[in-house]
């Protein structure tokens, strides 16, 4: 006979679930502001005119007329090259030019008497074409000589050398007794200073902004485009735009936008770098919420919206940081709770409750 022993199994009821203790949270309701924002971009400050000297003439520098790193005006005179066998070349050609002159008037004169002896038989065909030929030969003569004599006084002109226009002069390559090659020794540069610009490039994308910015009629007080200098300071005069550049770099895919500032002080120098601030403003109201209230996961970017003491993961479309602050484009409306403090703790559809330190805070 077989037995059966009967197992008996206990098993237990399952307890009933334990409410999730509630997540000690600061909230804030989302107020929609006016979003006036900067955007910063490298820039870099150029001379709106900046020449490079040489000398057109060989010689000896005898005389350096400017003080380094100065202000200079527009004919201004810089260097004075050896005057003496230049001045003597110019004396020379316009002697060249005299005789070459009287050789004319001479060789007309005989042209003229051949002619009126030939119309009464008393000169050959041979004196006629001769005295022809030697009319235009002095005429050749004198083209000649008055070119000499162009170039001599061009020369002479060449070894005074004058400022090109009103600017700052930078340090002399050259010293008073050095030896100059005309066409290849670089003097000096001189750039302008006010006003001054600044070059800084922006996307493709960004360019009808800038075509708009670049129609608006801006005052002086105006501070849409203003400059962060290498010290951190602003510079206290704004700009405006002079003009974009002709075309996108294929390469980059870039754009060139030129600034232009006034400089009286001249605390704005040729080289120097900066960052170009410009100031933007949304057409419309947007939500300004801490920065500390979004999170990040994959990419993307959440906010907790409190409802009922519930939170809920709200996806946002953030716009640019204000401050401790950041602009949200979309996900939000006005009037809504989001958590600012404890999101840390927090996942979708935890529940929460109003710390102590804000009730505390809210009651007083």
């Amino acid at each position: 006979m077989i037995g059966l022993s009967l197992m008996t199994f206990s098993c237990k009821s399952p307890a009933p679930n334990m409410q999730m203790a509630s997540v000690p949270v600061n909230l804030q309701k989302v107020n929609f502001e006016d979003a006036v924002y900067h955007t910063f971009y490298p820039g870099n400050v150029v001379a709106l005119d900046e020449v490079e000297i040489s000398s057109e003439v060989s010689g000896f520098i005898t005389n350096i007329s400017f003080q380094e790193g100065q202000l200079v005006r527009k004919g201004q005179k810089l260097y004075e090259i050896e005057q003496s066998k230049y001045a003597a070349s110019f004396a020379q050609a316009e002697a060249n030019v005299k005789i070459a002159k009287a050789n004319l008037e001479k060789a007309r004169n005989d042209a003229k008497r051949y002619s009126e002896l030939g119309q009464r038989g008393m000169a050959t065909q041979q004196k006629l074409e001769y005295s022809a030929t030697d009319l235009e030969n002095a005429e050749n003569q004198l083209a000649v000589a008055e070119a000499e004599l162009l170039r001599a006084k061009t020369d002479l002109k060449h070894a005074t050398i004058y400022a090109p226009f009103d600017g700052t002069i930078g340090i002399s390559l050259v010293k008073k007794g050095a030896f100059v090659t005309g066409g290849q020794t670089r003097l000096n540069t001189i750039s302008s200073n006010d006003p001054i610009a600044v070059d800084f490039v922006i996307s493709e994308k960004e360019i009808n902004k800038f075509l708009e910015f670049e129609r608006q009629k801006l005052s002086k007080t105006d501070s849409l485009f203003t400059l962060v200098l290498p010290d951190g300071s602003i510079y206290n005069h704004p700009g405006r735009i002079l003009f974009l550049d002709r075309a996108v770099d294929r390469q980059t895919g870039t754009l060139k936008v030129r600034l232009v500032f006034p400089n009286s002080q001249r605390s704005l120098r040729a080289g120097m770098s900066c960052n170009v601030r410009v100031q933007n403003k949304n057409a419309s109201r947007l939500p300004l919420v801490p920065q500390k209230s979004v999170t990040e996961q994959m990419g993307e970017f959440f906010v907790y919206v409190v409802n009922q003491d519930t939170a809920r993961q709200r996806k946002i479309k953030p716009g640019p940081v204000i401050g401790h602050n950041i602009v949200v484009y979309e996900g939000l409306s006005e009037g809504e709770e989001i958590v600012v403090d404890g999101v840390q703790k927090l996942r979708d559809g935890s529940a929460v409750m109003v710390s102590k330190e804000q009730s505390t805070a809210s009651a007083k």
